[in-house]
């Protein structure tokens, strides 16, 4: 049975230990310790730790039984071991664990909201918490609150009880085990069942922002950053508004406003450029009725751009297709293809999906459409050999 010392002391960074077992498969060693300062990765939700054994690079840790396995690239040539794990990331995951109970313990006192589910990654962290909604005047009453137990600085301590002696302590949530039940206790103020690694005080969780709420699954998802990851969320957030800021001549606080302000004039512009647009591309439309050639009571337009937005066409064919005995055959030339549009106005009886189909076969072309509308593209040097081939076969079908 390997000694599990991170969960005596978290804050070991390095130890000598011995190894009582090895194993060589699939290009990788397992090796076995009598001791470890590893928390295997994923138990109880937390991630695992970085580190190296003799220098060789840690992959992975993970429990078997009561024992802890190390996962290694390289083999480690001696029976002696030194470990060492990357405290950065030790001390960041004990942040965020603690920070978690701490924020599940204010939900469950203030809103008798449970969690239900709980994930570390790597950039953020989130609690599942089994309330329908919640309000931000009360987001902001569970931040504030969590905060304050923090800055209190209360003892955070760990230790093992038997099944029977739950029913001395408020645990918040029950075990999953029946036996050697490790209890992490908030100073009185939160009990949970855990087998995490932990700060010594709140002090040391630094700060804890939540950073978004949002419904899942008839719960709430809150996503939150402790320690070290609020601060590196605060200067980045921080850096933006100010740049934001400099952009638009405004001062940090009325930032908000201000793009509130050019968003709705961006809204109105944009309702103005599409009234234009519609008058332009009515315009464009008529010009082509213009250029209508009437062939067995049917007006043709044919014609060729060069590089011009297939949603003009779009629009102008829009417009075009409301009047009626017209047909409609557009080409576009673009810089990296060519594209066409071909259609009917309503009251003819051609199917355009039938006649595309027809012409891919002899033609490679992509795209599809409607029996009154299809579009897609070919190569440049083909372009004006499709137009004339939907002008043949849609005459032929008249």
């Amino acid at each position: 049975m390997t000694e599990k010392v991170y969960l005596e002391n978290p804050y070991l960074r390095q130890i000598d230990a011995r190894i009582v077992d090895k194993k060589y498969v699939n290009n990788k060693y397992y090796i076995k310790t009598n001791k470890t300062i590893f928390y295997p990765n994923l138990a109880g939700g937390q991630p695992g730790d970085k580190g190296t054994i003799n220098g060789v690079e840690v992959l992975d840790t993970y429990e078997e039984g009561h024992d802890i396995i190390h996962v290694v690239k390289d083999n480690v040539h001696s029976d002696k071991a030194q470990l060492s794990i990357d405290w950065e990331n030790r001390f960041d995951y004990m942040q965020q664990h603690s920070g978690q109970h701490l924020l599940s313990s204010a939900f469950y006192k203030l809103y008798n909201g449970e969690t239900v589910g709980f994930y570390i990654g790597k950039e953020y962290v989130y609690i599942d918490v089994d309330i329908p909604s919640i309000s931000e005047v009360e987001i902001d009453k569970v931040e504030e609150f969590v905060n304050k137990i923090i800055f209190s600085n209360f003892q955070i301590k760990s230790y093992i009880i038997e099944k029977g002696d739950m029913d001395k302590i408020p645990v918040r949530k029950d075990p999953i085990v029946n036996s050697n039940i490790r209890i992490v206790e908030i100073d009185g103020i939160d009990f949970s069942p855990c087998c995490g690694t932990h700060l010594r005080n709140t002090g040391e969780i630094g700060l804890i922002k939540i950073r978004k709420v949002e419904n899942y699954k008839g719960n709430i998802r809150v996503e939150f950053v402790c320690g070290n990851r609020a601060l590196l969320d605060y200067t980045w957030k921080n850096r933006y508004i100010r740049e934001i800021g400099n952009l638009l001549s405004t001062k940090d606080k009325d930032v908000y406003d201000r793009v509130i302000n050019l968003y709705s004039q961006k809204e109105s512009l944009k309702k103005e450029n599409r009234i234009l647009r519609e008058e332009l591309y009515e315009y464009k439309a008529q010009e082509l009725l213009k250029k209508a050639r009437l062939i067995k009571g049917v007006n043709f337009i044919c014609y060729k751009y060069d590089d011009m937005e297939f949603r003009e066409i779009n629009s102008m064919v829009s417009y075009l297709n409301s009047l009626e005995n017209y047909i409609l055959i557009f080409g576009v030339h673009n810089k990296k293809q060519s594209n066409f549009i071909v259609s009917r106005s309503t009251n003819l009886n051609i199917n355009m999906k039938i006649i595309h189909k027809e012409i891919a076969k002899e033609i490679n072309i992509k795209g599809g459409g409607s029996s009154q509308t299809v579009q897609g593209a070919c190569t440049k040097d083909e372009l004006d050999l499709v137009l004339e081939k939907f002008y043949e076969k849609i005459l032929n079908t008249i």
